[in-house]
């Protein structure tokens, strides 16, 4: 099997970015509740694959083992570039 040098396209609809900033959101407000850092929880989610960083809390877990980890770095990053508006800049 040949190993091809073209660059792979990934692209998120919006219906499913949608969905997974949901997912983040209930998974995030879960975690607050229980008394948990939800950014460090989530991150050590992120980096290790392993949900025991996510209560079981609310279905939290259960709901962001629906999203790949790959989903939510892309939606946080989207998120963090649109609010300092990034995507509107142009170079002169």
């Amino acid at each position: 099997m040949a190993v091809s040098t073209e660059t792979q396209y990934f692209n998120v609809g919006w219906d499913e970015r949608d969905s997974v900033n949901n997912i983040i959101k209930e998974v995030y407000t879960a975690l607050k509740e229980k008394g948990y850092n939800p950014v460090n929880q989530i991150v050590g989610y992120i980096m290790s694959g392993d949900p025991t960083y996510i209560t079981s809390y609310k279905g939290a877990r259960s709901l962001i083992m629906k999203v790949e980890r790959d989903e939510l770095v892309e939606e946080m990053l989207l998120e963090y570039i649109f609010s300092n508006a990034w995507d509107e800049e142009t170079d002169e």
